[in-house]
């Protein structure tokens, strides 16, 4: 999508600090991180949100999760713990139109999700 600040991410229109990236799944740090590591994981192919993943297309998010467990042990954050986030919809904190997962860890985080 043209207007999808992800997709321009994905596009090499707007610099990111690309962490993983192969041919499906782009990775890179978040720009306002809320702990030490605060990694976003996206597909390349732009899906509004989770309820727009078509379920022939499904497969994608286990490689998300393959994706962020490499990462996490890059990261050194495997052992001892991390978060994976992903928000939905505008009630669902989503603020980027674009499906992604946020990969958050570093420091102990809190038991409250919301």
């Amino acid at each position: 999508m043209k207007e999808c600040l992800f997709c321009k991410i994905v596009n090499k229109e707007i610099p990111s600090t690309v962490v993983y990236e192969d041919d499906e799944i782009l990775a890179f740090k978040d720009i306002n991180p809320i702990a030490p590591v605060h990694i976003l994981v996206i597909p390349k192919k732009h899906y509004n949100d989770i309820t727009e993943l078509p379920e022939n297309e499904a497969e994608i998010i286990a490689k998300i999760h393959v994706v962020i467990n490499k990462i996490a042990k890059e990261q050194g954050i495997s052992e001892t713990g991390f978060r994976i986030i992903n928000n939905c919809k505008e009630d669902g904190g989503q603020e980027v139109k674009h499906i992604h997962f946020h990969l958050i860890g570093g420091k102990k985080l809190g038991t409250k999700m919301c």
